[in-house]
């Protein structure tokens, strides 16, 4: 009784407020209904991926895995270790496949994005950049912040010749990326151990837990899903939209 009224006391006050990466205090992942494009995103952190495995053993709730989101920057000097062969590795399985860089509070928005472009060539068939944005710098006011994930989303946008997707989780869009103008963008919401998203806006991808288990994987890994059908899904890649500029894309810096 004492432990679950401590339990119930952690989650009130200090998850559930501002919290979303933190791992489930009861019960085993539960699959929201009534989707059946089913991904995952993956880092370092997940270690050595044995792709085959995944690929022809990977199920959520019996239906395959479509995409597969790999990060692969962070910052102006940060690559993830794993990106590399994690990027292609899930081209060769036939995952669609995309890259996200996390949003630092350390470095120029702008110095990021060049540093994105730098390391990220997407090809057609990616689903497009993304941007993992979780925090807010100190040291900038609310507009300021709002004018650097800006700057990224634009710079970023016109090298690749598509809108970048937006990652981040529920009270933090509420809070900083309210402005009818971060709309135009395709959200990916981070919302853990709810039945269905709060959120009244639209979206495209739900990543609803971090403590998903799949063959081929070590540990844990985030489980997501897409908003829309197979078809949607692949409509929302690199050369399926009407482009920017002719093979925007495929830029060098």
């Amino acid at each position: 009784m004492v432990a679950s009224a401590y339990a119930w006391f952690v989650y009130y006050f200090f998850v559930s407020p501002s919290g979303f990466r933190w791992r489930a205090l009861y019960g085993d992942v539960s699959n929201p209904e009534g989707y059946e494009i089913h991904g995952i995103d993956i880092s370092h952190y997940q270690g050595n991926i044995d792709w085959e495995m995944l690929r022809n053993h990977g199920m959520i709730d019996n239906c395959p895995i479509r995409f597969v989101m790999i990060k692969a920057t962070e910052g102006s000097n940060r690559i993830d270790p794993n990106f590399k062969d994690n990027f292609e590795q899930a081209l060769e399985y036939g995952f669609t496949r995309g890259a996200y860089h996390f949003y630092s509070v350390h470095s120029p928005a702008l110095t990021q994005a060049r540093f994105f472009i730098k390391n990220v060539k997407l090809e057609k068939g990616d689903l497009p950049p993304v941007l993992d944005v979780e925090h807010k710098p100190k040291n900038q006011s609310e507009d300021e912040f709002r004018l650097s994930v800006l700057q990224w989303l634009d710079v970023v946008e016109e090298h690749y010749g598509v809108k970048p997707i937006i990652y981040t989780y529920y009270k933090f869009k509420m809070q900083y990326l309210s402005d009818e103008i971060f709309d135009q963008y395709p959200y990916w919401i981070a919302h853990y151990y709810v039945d269905s998203i709060a959120y009244q806006g639209a979206w495209k991808f739900w990543q609803h837990t971090d403590v998903g288990r799949l063959p081929g994987i070590k540990g844990y890994v985030d489980f997501n899903i897409y908003n829309g059908s197979y078809y949607d899904l692949r409509q929302l890649t690199i050369g399926s939209q009407e482009p920017i500029g002719v093979e925007a894309y495929s830029k060098e810096e």
